[in-house]
Parts: C-alpha cells; structure tokens; sequence
C-alpha cells in the first residue's frame, strides 16, 4: 500500500507513548525521596482526599440527575470546603503554586471549556480548582472515595462501547450549554485520552456540537523530568504517582485563552469547529498538530503474531476512512471480500472502486485510491482495499484478516494462494513493502509449488510464534539481507527465550 507523498514518517512521535530516561542524578534524587518524602507525601494526599470524602458525599443526596439546585449555604459551604481541601492535597503532592494565565469567562458567556493536552489523571487539577461538571467514563464513577468526588461535580457520564449511550451524552452537553448559564460549565478534554503532549490529536466533536462559544485553556506541566504524562504505552498509574511525588517541585500552568466563537459555517460543522479551535490550541501551546485519534491507538499498539510494523501507511488509510465517513463491521466485511472474490483480479476504475463502496467520486475517495494504485493508471485491486480495510478495523485480529485474505484469493478446489498473492497479503497487513518468502517456502520443506493454505500457514504460525522477525524479508528489514536459516542468522539464535 503506497503513502501519500512517500513521507513514512509524517506522524512524527507516536503520541500514545511516553518513554522515561533517568540520569544518574535522577535515580539518586529520587531513591533519597522514596524513603523521605514520599511516604510522607502519600500519607498527606490519602488523608485529604478521604478528608473530602464526607463533604462531597453529603452534598451529593438527594440531587437531581436533570435539575440545578439553588445553592444554599450550606452546599455554597462544602464547595469552598472542597477546594481548600483539593487545593491543599495537591500542595501536599509537590504542587505548591498552580499559575493561572488569562480569565476564566461565566457559563453565560461560554457554556463549556475546552483542555488540552490531555496527558496523565494531574489534569484534575484545573477541576477542582473551578468544579466544573466533566465528561468523564460511566467507570470513573465507581472509583472508590475519587468517584464520589467525581459525582459531586455533577459529570456527563459516557459509556465509550456504547453508541446510544455517546448519543444520549451528546444530547446532555447541548442540554447544559444552551441553560443560559443555569448548569455549572462543562470542562471538556476533547481529545478523549491521554497523550504525551507532543502534539495535538485530533478533536472529538462532542464539545462542538452545541454550537455556542467555547473557551479553550491549555496546560503546561514545566519540569524537566516528565514523570506526568500518562499514556497507553508507557509507566503505569502507581509509577506515575510515586515517580511524581519523589519530585522535589512540579509545576503546572492553566492558561485560559479568549473565548472563542463559531462561524455560521462552524456551526454548522461541528468538525470544522474543533479542528479550528485545535489550531488555535496547539498555537498557544507551540506543539504540532497530528491527524490521529484515540482510536488510531489500537493501530499504533497492534498485538498478535502479525502485529502492523509500521503503522503510516495504515493510519492515513484510516484517516481517509473517516473523512469518508466509512463505517466498517465484521458482517460488511465479510459481504465486501465475498463480492471481491468474485472480482477476483479484475481492475476497478475510480468509477467502479465509488460504485462498489456506495459513494460519490469525491478528492477524498481519489486519495484512498491512489494508496492501492500500483499501475499507475488509476486501476486497483479491490481485494488490497478489503485486506487494508479488515487490519484497521481489528488490529490485533490479524488471523482473521488474513483468513479473510485466504477466502478471496484462494483456489477453489486446493484451498492454496500464490506465493505473491500472499506477499501482497503481507505487505498491506504489516504496513510494509516488498515482502519476499523464500525463508518461509524453504522452511516448509514441501514440494517447491510457491502455493500455500491457510491452515499450513496458521499452523506454521503458532509454531513459530517470531513469524514476521525469521522468515519473512521485507524493504528496510533489519535481516533483509541475510540468507541462512533464521536459526543461526548472523550467529545468533533467535529463540523467543534468549
């Protein structure tokens, strides 16, 4: 599969991982912390957060789901009890001075609040300091002590599996924002996860939707050592904690940047407004944008014995995808290669590849195209754009798809594929190119036909759990050129124990 502009790096950092480097000043730093001050840290910040437990347990009964409450004394009380108790917690953990920038607006004037980057769970920090309602995980509710603090600040709670419940939490932001200021603001992480802070993701447009001014605000965490950031690949919760409180000083900075309003045609396209607002985000912040989502994380971190290689080519396909607004399921798949199969090696044109997706020719269908035009004549093979199509879609079920494969190339009597019929199979499901077998064919010790099934290849696979690493070569391969046995390439034994 080709990449537009041949630019296989054009994502730059991988924002969904978050590497940690230690001096040895650092190791020293922080093994004198750990047993000095983090224990006395930790100790704080429990007693505090289990201190505001009752506070916001009592103000929580009887409130309604759907109705604000008039903020009587006492509950006008328990909201300054609760940040002095927060604000206080948070000194404990080595954030003695939190630096606003800018002025926060009234609900009135800007319904909800746009945060970026989001990159570790110290992003509560500007919550509690406001106590604005967040949208937040249906699970985060459940959390013990944290989760009744969660639901004092009365969130929307999402259900991410579930798409009637994103729906009926879409209708609940446009419910508050259009109160007229009567709801508490709404602080809104739109990229909806967590990233290393290296760039800008992309939007979510929940935030959007509504269509009414929002105020955006950026955080910038200032120490030298990262300890902060949170992601999917990367140290976990309780390293993150310990490593941050064994911090002598961590600094935070809020900036609160002017409101911004849609346009009409912002409004009326509520993709257009996030991506704007991200603009002018990532421009206050001096970061980069990049075209990935939360759920180009999947692809980035595939698992499984042909887990993808390099990810480019397959996140642009993706991107693409979205921008068609293609949706894809396991029973449309299925329907797609059955109709592929049939095509078998014919060649679509732009006009036929349109007719065989139920879309209009558009700039965007022409640039998914042109990532499986190997003729350079605008022709493609529909079963590469199937096999591309099954890989995003589920990552880490790579024997699916390449049974998938198998069922439109195969032949109908022996079950078999062609040699290059699977390379090319490879090639799109690793993201790689030039994929070449003649390790894998001489292993198998068959008679010399290039053919191959399924179930040899699956069982050859499970019995060679470092499949892709000793028998396959490929462009930029770092064995490419070695031609012995895998066992005993360059003089090293590759058993997945050594």
């Amino acid at each position: 599969m080709n990449s537009s502009g041949g630019r296989p790096s054009r994502w730059g950092r991988n924002p969904f991982v978050h590497t940690l480097k230690f001096s040895l000043a650092d190791k020293i730093k922080i093994g004198l912390m750990s047993v000095t001050v983090f224990p006395v840290r930790l100790l704080l910040v429990s007693f505090l957060m289990l201190l505001a437990w009752p506070f916001a347990f009592a103000a929580s009964l009887g409130r309604s789901k759907y109705v604000v409450e008039p903020q009587s004394w006492w509950r006008s009380f328990v909201d300054l009890s609760l940040r002095v108790i927060m604000r206080a917690m948070w000194f404990c953990g080595g954030f003695h001075w939190i630096k606003v920038k800018g002025q926060r607006v009234a609900p009135s004037e800007a319904p909800i609040i746009t945060v970026a980057p989001h990159s570790t769970y110290f992003d509560a920090i500007p919550v509690t300091c406001t106590m604005c309602s967040i949208v937040t995980k249906l699970e985060s509710g459940s959390i013990p002590v944290w989760g009744t603090l969660i639901r004092y600040i009365r969130p929307v709670f999402v259900f991410r599996i579930d798409q009637d419940s994103r729906k009926q939490t879409v209708e609940e932001i446009k419910r508050r924002a259009h109160s007229g200021g009567a709801w508490p603001q709404i602080m809104i992480f739109p990229e909806g996860t967590c990233t290393n802070r290296s760039s800008l993701i992309l939007f979510k447009a929940g935030a959007f939707i509504p269509a009414l001014p929002v105020q955006p605000a950026v955080l910038r965490y200032r120490n030298k050592l990262d300890t902060i950031s949170w992601t999917w690949q990367g140290p976990g919760a309780f390293k993150i904690l310990w490593l941050t409180l064994c911090q002598p000083h961590n600094s935070i900075e809020i900036e609160f940047l002017p409101v911004y309003t849609p346009s009409h045609e912002e409004k009326e396209n509520p993709t257009l407004f996030a991506n704007n607002v991200r603009k002018v985000m990532a421009k206050a912040l001096e970061v980069p944008l990049t075209d990935l989502s939360f759920e180009d994380r999947e692809i980035s971190f595939a698992q499984g014995p042909l887990r993808i290689q390099n990810p480019s080519s397959l996140l642009e396909f993706n991107q693409l995808l979205r921008r068609l607004g293609l949706k894809t399921t396991d029973s449309l798949l299925k329907e797609q290669a059955g109709r592929a199969r049939k095509l078998q090696r014919h060649q679509l044109s732009l006009e036929d590849f349109a007719c065989f997706l139920h879309l209009p020719v558009t700039d965007t269908l022409k640039q998914v195209r042109s990532l499986f035009d190997e003729d350079e004549e605008g022709h493609i093979d529909i079963r590469h754009f199937v096999i591309a199509l099954s890989t995003i879609y589920r990552p880490s079920r790579s024997m699916e798809t390449l049974k998938l494969a198998f069922e439109m190339y195969e032949n109908e009597d022996s079950g078999e594929v062609h040699e290059d019929e699977l390379a090319s199979t490879l090639e799109i499901m690793l993201g790689v190119k030039e994929v070449e077998l003649s390790m894998l064919f001489m292993e198998l010790d068959g008679p010399d036909t290039g053919k191959i099934t399924y179930d040899e290849l699956h069982h050859f696979i499970e019995q060679h759990p470092r499949f892709v690493q000793d028998y396959l070569d490929f462009k930029d391969h770092t064995r490419k050129f070695c031609v012995r046995r895998p066992n005993t390439c360059n003089g090293q034994n590759h058993d997945k124990d050594n």
